[in-house]
């Protein structure tokens, strides 16, 4: 009984003093901010065909449709070309601004905005890979993705600096930037915009919004710790409660795709990867694909191969190197996909989704090597390389109580202990 308690007390205390997956964290938010960023760029020339209003699908027809789902979309406030061509444009600077790590919180609500307005507004524009943008744009709010490698990590990692030093930092663009979205959500809301859309978006933005307030006074006005350790423990719930769920959501994806496979009986006879090669909708490299599927024996290891890996892949969890080895596989996969059928912002989706399974010492060897490579390109320009950046909190403020003091002792060159409940990989198992 008393290893059982001493195991739960031990989990508790994982969840809740710590965010979970940081380095997994940012990659999803720079992996999926990429993908949808290079979309609307792509798109650009033809971006009023697809989501505007020249396109085939009406803005009258799109209003009909939402009137009976619900969805939610801020292109329907508005059938002026003004307004779809603002909506476009902030939802390319939020992702420009997520994939950095600027203000980190505010970004990943924009962001979400921006991909459900526009994929809602077109729904028949879309594949598999925006569906799980769609879904993985909502979870990413509830993460602290900006913790390491992002310019709120910089940023709090020089207010932890200043502070060991007696200087006072000031953070104006936080309270400011506060301020006018929340001004933009009053105005909306008086405005009756959320009145027949799904409640689900409204109530996170919400919340959201006076949390942040929440959060932002108790760190500096709070006479005790205690305050913030509390809103700290709930952030690190939430956080690892959405990175938890953006695991199921991946492992979800695998295994229905290989059951409904096996249903089928292209499936289980070995051809199905022949078919779409020959598509031409799927064949930008004809000659490619004709090599590919030339031999039959090749064709068939394929088939099986996609089928058993997908529907293995949710139980390789608990083995780490059967995992690793198995996601470097399918990641391949949808490498080839993207070059040979075509489908390259499908295949980032996917990747960026599977690697919130990457080891964290993977994930920290390939940030020394980048800011390596980055220091000497620097050094050639007679600049000096700044260190790997630190840890940042949910707002994309500098961290308050024990972790600034934490900075500020490792400013003065103590040197920092590492947090309990940081494991080496999101998905380990122990005893």
């Amino acid at each position: 009984m008393n290893r059982f308690a001493l195991s739960v007390s031990a989990g508790i205390a994982r969840v809740t003093e710590s965010a979970l997956g940081p380095y997994q964290s940012a990659v999803i938010r720079i992996g999926f901010s990429t993908t949808w960023l290079l979309f609307l760029l792509r798109e650009l020339p033809h971006r009023r065909e697809l989501y505007g209003p020249d396109g085939p699908w009406s803005w009258d027809l799109a209003q009909q449709l939402i009137s009976v789902n619900h969805a939610f979309t801020v292109l329907m406030w508005s059938d002026s070309a003004v307004w779809f061509e603002i909506v476009y444009a902030v939802a390319v600077l939020s992702s420009v601004l997520l994939l950095l790590g600027w203000r980190t919180r505010a970004m990943s609500v924009l962001f979400m905005v921006g991909v459900l307005s526009l994929q809602n507004r077109s729904v028949f524009m879309g594949d598999g890979g925006d569906n799980v943008l769609h879904l993985m744009s909502v979870y990413l709010v509830f993460t602290r993705c900006g913790r390491v490698w992002s310019l709120d990590a910089r940023r709090a990692r020089l207010a932890g600096e200043a502070r060991a030093r007696g200087e006072r930092v000031a953070d104006p663009a936080g309270p400011v930037l506060w301020g006018v979205l929340g001004f933009v959500l009053v105005a909306v809301t008086a405005g009756g915009r959320f009145h027949g859309v799904d409640p689900t978006v409204p109530v996170i933005l919400w919340t959201l919004w006076p949390a942040s307030a929440l959060y932002w006074a108790v760190a500096r006005r709070a006479r005790s710790d205690q305050p913030r350790i509390l809103l700290d423990v709930v952030g690190n719930i939430v956080h690892n409660g959405a990175l938890l769920v953006i695991m199921a959501e991946a492992c979800l994806i695998y295994a229905t795709a290989g059951w409904y496979k096996i249903q089928g009986s292209r499936w289980q006879d070995g051809t199905a990867v022949y078919y779409p090669l020959h598509l031409d909708y799927f064949s930008p490299w004809p000659a490619l694909a004709d090599a590919l599927s030339a031999g039959g024996t090749m064709v068939m290891l394929v088939t099986y191969g996609t089928v058993v890996a997908q529907v293995a892949f949710p139980f390789t969890l608990f083995n780490r190197r059967v995992k690793n080895v198995l996601l470097v596989g399918m990641m391949t996969e949808h490498a080839v996909i993207a070059v040979v059928l075509g489908l390259p912002f499908f295949s980032l989706a996917m990747i960026a989704a599977d690697s919130v399974f990457l080891p964290t010492s993977f994930l920290r060897r390939l940030g020394g090597r980048a800011v390596r490579a980055r220091g000497r390109v620097l050094r050639r320009d007679g600049r000096t390389a700044p260190s790997e950046p630190g840890a940042a909190d949910d707002s994309g403020g500098p961290q308050a109580g024990p972790t600034a003091k934490a900075d500020g002792e490792a400013a003065k060159g103590i040197p920092r202990p590492r947090a309990r409940g940081v494991d080496d990989d999101v998905t380990a198992h122990r005893p």
